[in-house]
């Protein structure tokens, strides 16, 4: 399924909850010496025009992160959503939001001297620019890219030499085999690295792949006993889905300082982005 472009959603709410969970997982890994090995499975261009091309069509980025961007000018933020901000804001001039750093440039920016990041594209146009735009940052000798499906590679990538690792999971579920791709990719994954971090961004619609994707990966976790944290964030609920209104992250191995950093920013989130009375979120976990 070669239709689908990130440009499009740059800088929606679905960005900023998963990239608020991102950073705190990485720099929670980081607290710790050893080489972190990264693995982006769906990294599209890695950084977005939100004034030109494909985000000025959607206009998606004016109720995510040009929104939360104005509501932080004259409200207080939770730390995380804070140090999100600052991530967002090192890739434009101190006065305006012109690009939206997708999750391999946040990345990238995150990236200590011993880290590796491994990022899969399988788009032919996106991976060309994707190339292209990893080749002019300071860390691209520490960035891999992969024009193969990181479904099927992902298992040999397990466990990584140092044994510390983080897989962001994002494909865009336009094709309904991604939901069984998925489910099949994180068995193999956990049966080789079981102490893996895994952080699975999903869309909330009303399909039924969707609607039960996150009962399917409770089993797994639960089958391989592993601890897992399920974060919604909804901004609508009007009666038809004309756009995505609420999307989701499940995390495996989630660190313990997961679940209250949410709990600071995920009102927050709410307050800043929500369009109607139906804005809400969700946040559960079980601990192994």
């Amino acid at each position: 399924m070669f239709s689908y472009r990130h440009a499009f959603h740059a800088g929606s709410h679905a960005d900023i909850l998963k990239h608020l969970v991102m950073i705190h997982l990485v720099e929670y890994l980081q607290e710790k010496p050893g080489a972190l090995t990264i693995v982006d499975t769906h990294a599209g261009a890695g950084i977005y025009s939100l004034i030109d091309g494909f985000a000025t069509v959607s206009k998606e980025a004016d109720q995510g992160i040009y929104r939360l961007a104005k509501f932080a000018e004259s409200n207080s933020v939770s730390p995380g959503i804070a140090n999100y901000l600052e991530h967002v804001r090192s890739e434009n001039t101190a006065n305006e939001i012109a690009v939206y750093p997708g999750s391999p440039f946040i990345l990238a920016q995150l990236l200590r001297a011993q880290d590796r990041l491994k990022l899969f594209e399988l788009h032919p146009k996106e991976i060309d620019i994707l190339r292209h735009n990893i080749s002019q940052l300071k860390q691209s000798k520490q960035v891999d890219i992969y024009a193969e499906d990181s479904f099927a590679r992902l298992k040999g990538l397990m466990p990584p030499p140092s044994r510390r690792g983080l897989v962001l999971i994002d494909p865009s579920y336009e094709d309904k085999q991604d939901y069984r791709y998925l489910e099949t990719a994180m068995e193999e994954a956990l049966h080789r690295f079981a102490t893996g971090c895994y952080a699975i961004w999903y869309p909330c619609l009303s399909r039924r792949e969707s609607a039960s994707l996150p009962d399917h990966m409770k089993k797994i976790a639960t089958a391989h006993k592993r601890s897992w944290l399920q974060v919604e964030l909804r901004v609508e609920n009007a009666p038809k889905e004309r756009r995505l209104q609420a999307s989701g992250m499940f995390i495996i191995n989630p660190p313990w300082t997961l679940e209250k950093q949410l709990s600071e920013s995920l009102p927050i989130l709410v307050k800043a982005l929500g369009q109607d009375n139906g804005a809400t979120f969700v946040l559960k976990s079980f601990e192994a």
